[in-house]
């Protein structure tokens, strides 16, 4: 494994220097095998800005004792540490995932849910769907990407970049509703989205503030929302509520035009919810994650930023999907001067990645890994904010 890794970053040093602005991994100071399959390795990488210090994972996942799976607190409107997501779960590494709603400032009075911006699957089990464009959270999306991205993992082990779109529906007896959200912080303006248990107690009111492309527009004034539970309605209201959602109850979301539609239906009508993320591949994924591309066959994606320089963290793909490359920034007051996107994507395929992903940025970006002979993570990198941020979700490596 630390031979395999050290030709990866040999052989990338020599690719990445190629590269008009490429950083390339240099000056290596410390790596460790933290469990067959994965290491841990952090070195110096130059930038425009200066010197960066870069904390990564590798992961083998031809290595049937290996896998990587979504780290993610209890509810999907919820955060939590990176740190305290995966000794929760067993993981023995990980890093921060997707932007995600973490502030609320243009509509007082309506709680900031927490919830990443892009398509959650876990296990297998779709999470949640993406949010309008106009109301994610993050950098300036790249020519060509949505909030739909996603890097995933297949049941046939192999990573991707991928998009990940909602198919749902709600039929009645008097016809079929088309659901375009699922336990999201934004519905689509006129539509109706559905809200399960995995979305937690928060107060669903933000789903039907803003619009497609303006997170800062006001709320809308025309909401409606319907109680589903064994087939039949059992209870409507005239805006979205709060609350934990119970096991096998969905609560249907209206705004404007879906508001309408769903004042058709009355308590003990009959009807039947379905939803599933459809993957443009066709590959069935038992992980996702959001965020954007930013490298894609080995060639960084035209129109990224080349002048913001921030503390990030990244994901690279190499080995033909059989190995992932878990990246993190150094936020420490000697390396604040970070990476732009396209040194980010550079830096990536200095590593030997083919394809490389942005996650979340900033005072998110953290990575954690375990001590040898311990039983829990440390957190690896020096987070910008000065500790560890609580964030949406994140990408966790298991061991067993």
């Amino acid at each position: 494994m630390r031979s395999a890794l050290a030709a990866l970053l040999a052989c990338g040093a020599l690719a990445g220097a190629a590269l008009a602005g490429a950083a390339p991994a240099r000056g290596a100071q410390r790596a460790e095998e933290i469990a067959p399959g994965v290491e841990y390795r952090e070195f110096d990488l130059r930038s425009a800005g200066g010197v960066a210090h870069a904390h990564l994972i590798s992961v083998d996942l031809n290595n049937r004792h290996v896998r990587v799976g979504l780290l993610h607190p209890a509810a999907v409107a919820a955060r939590g540490t990176v740190s305290r997501m995966a000794d929760a779960q067993g993981a023995v590494a990980g890093v921060n995932g997707d932007f995600f709603h973490i502030s609320e400032t243009q509509h007082p009075g309506v709680a900031a849910t927490g919830s990443a911006v892009g398509p959650e699957i876990a296990a297998g089990r779709a999470l949640k769907a993406a949010v309008p464009r106009g109301q994610r959270f993050g950098p300036a999306l790249p020519p060509g990407a949505t909030t739909e991205d996603v890097l995933g993992v297949g049941t046939d082990r192999t990573a991707r970049l991928d998009r990940l779109s909602l198919a749902g529906s709600v039929s009645t007896p008097e016809g079929e509703l088309t659901i375009r959200g699922l336990n999201q912080y934004a519905l689509p303006v006129g539509s109706v989205g559905a809200y399960t248990a995995d979305w937690g107690s928060v107060s669903r009111l933000r789903a039907t503030c803003g619009t497609d492309s303006s997170r800062r527009a006001p709320c809308s004034t025309d909401t409606y929302e319907v109680t589903v539970r064994g087939g039949r309605v059992v209870a409507t209201a005239d805006g979205p509520g709060s609350g934990a959602i119970a096991a096998g109850t969905t609560v249907l979301v209206g705004r404007e035009a879906g508001a309408q539609q769903l004042r058709k239906m009355f308590v003990g009508e009959e009807v039947q919810v379905r939803h599933q993320l459809v993957a443009a591949s066709g590959t069935a994924y038992a992980f996702a994650v959001g965020g954007f591309p930013v490298l894609r066959g080995g060639v960084p994606l035209p129109g990224l930023d080349h002048s913001a320089s921030a503390v990030r963290s990244g994901v690279g793909i190499a080995g033909g999907g059989h190995r992932l490359l878990l990246l993190a920034l150094d936020g420490s007051p000697g390396y604040r001067t970070g990476l732009t996107v396209a040194e980010l994507a550079a830096t990536l395929r200095s590593l030997g990645a083919t394809q490389g992903f942005n996650v979340d940025g900033g005072g998110s970006s953290t990575l954690v890994a375990r001590e040898r002979g311990e039983s829990v993570v440390s957190v690896r990198n020096h987070p910008s904010g000065g500790a560890e941020r609580a964030v949406a979700n994140g990408i966790g490596v298991f061991a067993s």
